[in-house]
């Protein structure tokens, strides 16, 4: 009979393999339509052989969680989710290079939209031009002659100048401030809240303090945000020492 560890790690694989397929079908996109079919964070793009290759050792990783549970071994999930979990602890360090989790409800439409159509579908032509061109006129007829510079002149186009003054910039325009987005109140799911009573009473059990729980379970793979955690640690706190042995 499958344990809960066996079950975890199997739904957890699970995603893997998900994640890998779509990793497979976008490994023929362009570097632009790659960046934008998911909501990466920063990373290097996998190769394709790398993709194969992870692809690969889930199946065999798989298939080994199946076998030891159906031969009723009990601790080869656990000593699985121990090593993940030292893994992010102790021995993780900060890479970009890694396959991101691809998941298809995020995927986005590459596909290029049909342009909008006008509620008027004729096109206007150009109107014709039917009007005559006016002929130039001879140069026979002499200039007037400009009037004396007199001072009233002088004056006058001096207040004329003075009066024109450069029209008033237009505010500029604030652009309207984005509503917030409203927050998840939903909270994390059972399956969550059971994982980190497991991961508090284990790390009780290895002598770790109260205090150093929340922060070294919210940065393990899968878990509630810190916030979560330190609800879920106080909401259990008998539960939590009561399985690590501490009545």
């Amino acid at each position: 009979m499958a344990t809960p560890a066996d079950l975890r790690l199997l739904e957890l694989l699970g995603r893997w393999l998900e994640s890998l397929e779509l990793h497979t079908k976008y490994s023929s996109l362009d570097d632009d339509s790659y960046w934008k079919v998911q909501p990466w964070s920063e990373h290097q793009r996998p190769t394709r052989w790398i993709i194969d290759l992870a692809r690969q050792k889930t199946l065999a990783l798989r298939s080994q969680v199946d076998r030891r549970s159906k031969a009723g071994d009990s601790q080869f999930a656990d000593a699985l989710e121990l090593m993940a979990f030292l893994a992010n602890l102790v021995g993780a360090e900060h890479i970009e290079r890694f396959i991101p989790v691809a998941e298809a409800r995020n995927e986005r439409d590459l596909s290029p939209k049909p342009p909008e159509r006008t509620s008027d579908s004729t096109i206007q032509q150009p109107a014709t031009i039917t009007a005559t061109r006016e002929m130039p006129k001879f140069a026979g007829n002499k200039r007037a002659p400009p009037p004396p510079a007199t001072a009233q002149v002088a004056r006058t186009e001096r207040k004329s100048a003075a009066a024109v003054k450069p029209a008033p910039k237009a505010p500029a325009k604030v652009p309207p401030k984005k509503p917030a987005a409203p927050a998840d109140r939903g909270g994390p799911s059972e399956a969550a809240r059971d994982q980190v009573i497991a991961d508090a009473a284990r790390l009780v059990q290895w002598g770790r303090k109260w205090f150093e729980l929340p922060e070294l379970i919210a940065r393990m793979a899968d878990r509630p945000s810190l916030p979560d955690v330190r609800r879920i640690l106080k909401e259990n706190k008998a539960v939590i020492e009561k399985k690590a042995g501490n009545p």
